[in-house]
């Protein structure tokens, strides 16, 4: 049984955060967090797969490899990305920073950063800022929510979810996550960033199963820009406190964890999607009836990457003709005549399309479908079972403000 609960990184047992101004960004402002476990973590995580990586990601996948984790340290404002060797060393020495601070090995302390490409960390502030955090941390849902805000970086709301799973022996564990994702959102691996938390006891090579399962249909199904980031990271930590009987097989627990994976990262995908720069509303597209799961994902990704598309939902205008050239020119075969296209939201829904011929609508009533802060495309293909969602949002004048201002 999988419920929905509140909290975030900090739901699973023997998981602590915190948050604090370190002067990276503006005086006073939340800029660094910090997530410890109690107790030493099998790891799993995906990475961006631009060819441009930043430092923290390298230094992390090498982590990762290793297979042990304990905290996780984040700055955002500055990206620590195109910083050659001395970025590198930054790494390093925010892990040595930690490592002195929470008592734990230097290379089971992972770091994250966010923000503007090609300038260096200050290194000084991140130290203190580490120290600060260890200092201040915090089992509650305050202190998880604090975090979570200290990540962000164009985001305008924090991004948390959490559910707890009971297992066939009847223990419960817990499965919460953060994430940050505003802009530059095309991932090819996973998301921006993101940190989950278990107290699941799971095999490390069964939890990184689970999360590279997971990832192609949450965090892979995302688009906002069309970008995809340097720094994309998606880590999970796993530290057994829920003493469940151990994950080491495909079974039935394990389907169970999955599932609650996949939940918390469809929550956060969708967030992201939300919070998209100069966005007004979440913009879902699901695609089904295709011939194959590809074939959906490739259709759904690209009518939420289209900028058409997302410009005729910013203007609230159901012009279906912008959906139907977005899955024409996705590179997926199918036959034009057998789609069928209809708009949603909580204010109703509009068929506009159907088995290849337009369909006569109210235009007054489908502008106000449109204007809601959720809004959905639905396009049956015809051709198969297979069915995909992706998210995305509008696409509007604030977009170009805010990426004209990112430095000043």
């Amino acid at each position: 049984m999988i419920v929905k609960t509140e909290g975030g990184v900090t739901a699973a047992k023997g998981f602590s955060a915190a948050g604090c101004a370190a002067g990276i960004k503006k005086p006073g402002v939340d800029d660094m967090a910090m997530i410890v476990s109690e107790t030493p973590c099998v790891l799993a995580g995906t990475f961006t797969t631009n060819v441009v990586k930043a430092a923290p990601v390298i230094w992390d996948r090498d982590i990762v490899r290793k297979g042990r984790g304990s905290a996780v340290v984040i700055n955002a404002g500055v990206a620590n990305a195109c910083t050659g060797q001395t970025g590198m060393e930054y790494c390093a020495a925010t892990a040595e920073a930690a490592s002195e601070a929470l008592k734990v090995e230097p290379d089971t302390v992972l770091v994250a950063s966010t923000g503007v490409i090609g300038r260096q960390l200050p290194i000084d502030k991140i130290t203190e800022g580490v120290r600060v955090l260890a200092g201040s941390l915090s089992d509650t849902a305050e202190a998880a929510g604090r975090a979570a805000r200290a990540i962000m970086t164009t985001d305008t709301v924090p991004k948390q979810a959490a559910v707890s799973v009971t297992f066939s022996d009847g223990t419960t564990a817990f499965v919460g996550g953060m994430a940050k994702g505003s802009g530059m959102i095309h991932p090819n691996m996973c998301t921006m960033l993101c940190f989950i938390t278990t107290d699941a006891c799971i095999s490390g090579g069964l939890l990184q199963e689970a999360l590279s399962s997971v990832v192609p249909d949450t965090f892979n199904m995302v688009s906002v820009d069309g970008d995809t980031s340097t720094n994309d990271t998606c880590l999970v930590l796993a530290n057994g406190l829920a003493e469940n009987r151990a994950i080491t097989e495909k079974d039935s627990d394990y389907e169970l964890f999955r599932e609650a994976l996949l939940q918390v990262s469809t929550s956060l995908a969708r967030m992201m999607a939300k919070d998209g720069e100069g966005a007004t509303c979440l913009f879902e597209c699901i695609v089904k009836g295709a011939a194959s799961k590809e074939d959906a994902k490739v259709l759904a990704r690209s009518v939420v990457s289209s900028n058409l598309t997302k410009a005729m939902i910013a203007g609230h205008d159901a012009n279906f003709g912008r959906v139907l050239c977005a899955l024409g020119y996705s590179g997926v075969q199918f036959d034009p005549s057998a789609v069928s296209l209809w708009l949603e939201s909580k204010a109703g829904s509009v068929p506009v399309y159907e088995r290849g011929t337009p369909l006569s609508f109210d235009e007054d009533y489908a502008t106000a479908v449109l204007s809601e802060d959720e809004v959905r495309c639905i396009a049956d293909m015809g051709a198969g079972d297979a069915w995909a969602a992706a998210w995305g949002c509008d696409l509007t004048y604030d977009y170009v403000r805010i990426n004209a201002d990112y430095r000043s």
